[in-house]
């Protein structure tokens, strides 16, 4: 029975306004293909932000790769 490990790495909107990039999240998925991961889920939700309290909109990308 194969066994996987999961990873989960959060996405945010840029602070300032900035709109969620295209080649942002496609740089982020090439990147954990490159070490073995590959993309089992995306989420959009909201995430903490880096200041204060309050959530920003964001994704959760959601890995899985088989356990070595």
């Amino acid at each position: 029975m194969q066994r996987y490990t999961y990873k989960v790495v959060e996405v945010r909107e840029k602070l300032l306004g900035g709109k969620m990039s295209g080649g942002k999240l496609e740089k982020l998925l090439n990147d954990h293909a490159a070490d073995g991961w590959q993309l089992k889920a995306i989420t959009a939700t909201e995430v903490k932000g880096r200041v204060g309290p309050g959530g920003v909109e964001g994704l959760l990308v959601t890995f899985e790769r088989p356990v070595q």
